[in-house]
Parts: structure tokens; C-alpha cells; sequence
């Protein structure tokens, strides 16, 4: 087959727009905020950091309007969408920090200094906070070494958050004490499975719960090259009590699947959520998700799959992608042949690795595409290469920022032949 099935492909998208209005954080942050008081007497200042920052921000002024005494706003490179009145906006890097994510939290310690106990701090958490809200206690130098060291090596977030925290002054609890004694009341669109609240944006505003011992056990585990100074504050426990915090999760990865299921529904297929909580190597996870589609090729009824989830790549290769590419490129050989089958993979925030891609989208025909254009799918997929395999058989999936983060979202799309 030469060219993509477009009803599959036509359906796919569908399936992703639906599922990124409904991930929106803007319905979320208006019923977060009902449980929100604002002071009679103090200040609000907002502090939002994370991919889904200028959203939330904007939400936020609009319902609070002139109850808002200020604040910063944190995100990643073209995720501002305009001016938001009484904030000031901050771009930085992601995933690995750099001199702006510094300059941007030194810009939100000065915002909550000065604080009393009438104040509200209203902390607006989103993905990508870790590396877009920082203050090393460490050279920037020595921290975007180990941040390359962690991605290369396929640790999940959880276990590079554990590590970040310690080597900061506003990650793991410490912000928190930083705005006391005023309160600080977070709305958090968690992009971790299982929303723990200590790991999201490495929890600057919440007690944390992971140990110094945890912290070298990951060293120890991917044999990471850390300096003396780096030891020692792994050997620092962070903070395990904050009595100014209140926290609402106001959206995750199983609305996304949700959304999903329910716009496949629409569409005509049986959907059937397998888990908001895939963990393991986007290699495995495409061939896991072709395995899927194997299994019931013969279905006399259309029918979806559906993962959320966050994996790893091991990078062993010089290409170009993400894991959600990586998905759809290694599902694409075990696809092959199936053809009234498709698998797609995409990043809610839009982009997936450092492309300008969201993800990706293999049918049937995909790997006999590359090989007419003599590109050999495993090569592509040694090299950690799925950007150009993809981009060359018109198998990307490109979304631009979306406004929200709530993990990676993985369907596999089944048809009779005679609909396919």
C-alpha cells in the first residue's frame, strides 16, 4: 500500500483533537478555584510554571479578575499566547533548564517575598515545571550535564524528579517554606502516572516523600557521573512536613483517555481503555500495542485501544525524535500487513522529544514505504531516528502547543476489511 488509510488517519486525528479539548485545563481551573478564598485583607499572587502555565494563568486572572495583586508565569518556548494583566510571562528551556528558567525563579522567589500570614500564594502547576522552574544550588554547568546524563539513560520522570529536588533551592517542598507564613493553595494538571503530588514539577509545594537513600539508589542504578558537591546534597533530606499548603489535582491522564474512548465511541468503534498507567520503553510499548492489534485482526466490529502514559527511549542512537514516535515506528513492523489496522501516539502538550512534532501515526503500509524508499525501518528505529522514517512516509502527527500536559495517549484502530 502506498499511501496512508485515510479513514484511519482521518479518525485518528479526530480521536486527538477530542481528546486535547477535553484535556483543556481551563474547565478544570474554574472548579479547582471554587475551593479557593480569596483573602479579605491580603494579596494573591500567582505563580504558574509548567507547559499548561500561560492557560492556567489566564483562567485563573479571569475568574479572580482584580482580587490578583501580581505574579510570573513560567513556561517553554512558544507556549505564550499574549500579555495576561498583573503577570509577567517568562520563556525557558525544556527539558533541559537554562539561564531564562533561573532568571524566571528568581523572578517568582522576589514575587512572594515579604509575605504574611493574610497573603495567598495561588500555585498553578503544569509538565515541564521541573526544568522550567529552577534554582540550582549547583553550577547550571554540572546540572544540564546530569539532566543529559538521566534523559540518555532511560530514567523515568519519577526517578530523575527524586534527584532534581535535592540539587534545588524550589523543588521538593521548598518553595513552600520559601512563601510562608502566607498559604499556598496549588492547582496541579499532573503529567506523572499515579499524580504523585511530590513528583509533579519535582513538588516545589509539597512535602516530599522520596529519601536520600532513593536518590543514590538511581545513581547506583544507571551509573551516573555525579560531583562531590552533588553528593552531598543527595545526602540532604528534603523537606517532610509544610503546614501553609492546600493542593487540588485538577486534571490527569485518565480524562485523556476518557475523551478518547468516548469520541472512538462516536465514531463507530467498541473502545477499551487498557491502562492510563503504560510504563516501559516506547520500543516495547509500539511492539505491545502491534502484539494488541495482531491478536484481533479477524474482529468482525471496529475496535479501539487505548493507553495512556508516559515512556522512556534508551537512546543509543545520533537520530532525530521522540517517544511517541518511537512508538509508532516500532508498531509499524508488527502492523505490517494488517490493513485495516493503525496505531498512533502523541504528547497531550504537543510536542514529543525536540521536534516540532506531537507524535505519530503508522498503518499497515508503513514499513513497506520505507523500504521502497530504502530506508530500513530498524535502522531508523537503532538510531533512535523515528522523526525522518516518519517524515518520510507522511506518518507525523504535528500540533503545535496544545495548553495542557497530561502525559501521552496511545490508541491502536481496528476495522473490518470492508470498512477499512
Amino acid at each position: 500500500m502506498s499511501e496512508l488509510q485515510p479513514s484511519l488517519y482521518d479518525d485518528a486525528i479526530g480521536i486527538i483533537q477530542s481528546a486535547l479539548r477535553a484535556a483543556q485545563p481551563d474547565e478544570a481551573v474554574k472548579k479547582a478555584l471554587k475551593r479557593f478564598h480569596v483573602p479579605e485583607d491580603g494579596r494573591v499572587i500567582v505563580i504558574a510554571v509548567g507547559k499548561a502555565a500561560w492557560q492556567m494563568a489566564e483562567t485563573a486572572v479571569k475568574e479572580l479578575g482584580g482580587a490578583v495583586s501580581g505574579g510570573i508565569v513560567i513556561t517553554k518556548y512558544g507556549h505564550c499566547n499574549g500579555a495576561i494583566p498583573k503577570l509577567r510571562i517568562y520563556e525557558a528551556g525544556h527539558p533541559v533548564p537554562d539561564a531564562n528558567s533561573f532568571a524566571a525563579a528568581d523572578a517568582a522567589v522576589e514575587a512572594v517575598k515579604g509575605l504574611n500570614s493574610s497573603d495567598r500564594v495561588l500555585f498553578l502547576v503544569s509538565g515541564g515545571g521541573s526544568a522550567l522552574f529552577e534554582r540550582p544550588l549547583i553550577p547550571a554547568s554540572e546540572l544540564e550535564d546530569l539532566t543529559n546524563q538521566l534523559l540518555a539513560c532511560g530514567a523515568d520522570i519519577v526517578e530523575i524528579n527524586t534527584l532534581r529536588k535535592r540539587l534545588s533551592a524550589v523543588k521538593g517542598g521548598k518553595f513552600a517554606l520559601l512563601c510562608a507564613p502566607a498559604r499556598v493553595f496549588s492547582i496541579i494538571l499532573s503529567d506523572i502516572i499515579g499524580d504523585p503530588l511530590d513528583m509533579i514539577a519535582s513538588g516545589p509545594a509539597y512535602p516530599d516523600k522520596s529519601t536520600c537513600d532513593q536518590a543514590f539508589a538511581v545513581i547506583r542504578k544507571y551509573g551516573l557521573r555525579v560531583t562531590e558537591r552533588q553528593k552531598a546534597l543527595f545526602a540532604q533530606e528534603t523537606p517532610k512536613h509544610l503546614d501553609n499548603i492546600d493542593t487540588e489535582i485538577a486534571g490527569g491522564v485518565s480524562q485523556l483517555c476518557a475523551a478518547a474512548a468516548e469520541k472512538c465511541k462516536e465514531l463507530g468503534y467498541e473502545p477499551r481503555i487498557l491502562t492510563a498507567s503504560l510504563r516501559c520503553t516506547a520500543r516495547d510499548a509500539g511492539s505491545f500495542l502491534a502484539s494488541i492489534a495482531q491478536y484481533h485482526s479477524d474482529t468482525e466490529r471496529p475496535l479501539a485501544f487505548i493507553a495512556g502514559g508516559e515512556t522512556v527511549v534508551e537512546l543509543k542512537g545520533r537520530g532525530l525524535g521522540g517517544r511517541n514516535q518511537e512508538i509508532a515506528l516500532a508498531a509499524a513492523a508488527g502492523i505490517e500487513g494488517l490493513e485495516n489496522t493503525a496505531v498512533f501516539s502523541i504528547g497531550s502538550d504537543g510536542t514529543d522529544g525536540p521536534t516540532d512534532a506531537a507524535g505519530g501515526f503508522a498503518d499497515s503500509g508503513t514499513a513497506g514505504r520505507l523500504r521502497e524508499r530504502d530506508m530500513d525501518l530498524y535502522a531508523y528505529l537503532n538510531d533512535n531516528d523515528a522523526y525522518h522514517a516518519l517524515d518520510a512516509v507522511g506518518g507525523l502527527i504535528k500540533t503545535g502547543p496544545t495548553g495542557t500536559n497530561v502525559n501521552d495517549l496511545s490508541v491502536v484502530l481496528i476495522k473490518p476489511l470492508a470498512q477499512s
